[in-house]
């Protein structure tokens, strides 16, 4: 396959890991009981709708935090394209194992980019509009306070400085490097189709 060909499939492969990140911003919204009728939750509910509809169907309706027909639409997509994209570059058809191993790795990798970015919003906005009542603003407060609770009981803010932050980043930072690390390893060809 020529270089326009690779850059083709690197360029599916990445719109594919974008797309996973937006199911996954969907599982993530609900898990943490973000306003459902917040503009931006409704536009990623409608566009990620097409692929969770068909899982809907035989996984039922939201079962309490957890959207389990979200989670499963994710693995599908992410196991189908690893196939695809391997088989196109003519890799041939690769393990199971590694697929699957390969679909999880990069659903926790697009949960902990959610989480990292989220993080890093929720700091600026912090220093520079403290009450913001956006809802991209309102929004990432909901997704990431529940992560960020439990730190502070464990680590209360020092006056005005709140070092919650930095322990979910180094959290982040652990997992990303440990459990996706080993996942991707473990995935051989397929994790190299992991991360954007």
């Amino acid at each position: 396959m020529g270089q326009l060909g690779n850059a083709g499939l690197l360029l599916v492969n990445t719109l594919i890991n974008i797309y996973l990140f937006l199911m996954m911003l969907r599982f993530l919204l609900q898990a943490s009981r973000a306003d459902y009728y917040n503009p931006i939750s409704q536009s990623v509910v409608k566009i990620t709708q097409p692929v969770v509809r068909p899982f809907q169907g035989f996984l039922g309706p939201v079962l309490g935090r957890f959207d389990l027909a979200t989670l499963a639409a994710a693995f599908v997509l992410k196991a189908v394209s690893i196939v695809a994209i391997l088989q196109i570059a003519g890799f041939g058809m690769p393990p199971v194992t590694q697929v699957a191993i390969g679909a999880v790795a990069a659903i926790a990798n697009a949960i902990l980019k959610i989480y990292f970015f989220a993080l890093i919003v929720m700091i600026i906005l912090s220093w520079v509009a403290p009450n913001a009542s956006h809802p991209g603003a309102l929004l990432i407060m909901q997704l990431v306070e529940p992560i960020m609770a439990p730190v502070r009981r464990v680590i209360p803010p020092l006056g005005m400085i709140d070092l919650s932050p930095i322990v979910v980043f180094i959290a982040i930072s652990l997992i990303d490097g440990i459990v996706v690390g080993a996942l991707t390893r473990a995935a051989g060809i397929a994790g190299a189709l992991v991360g954007l």
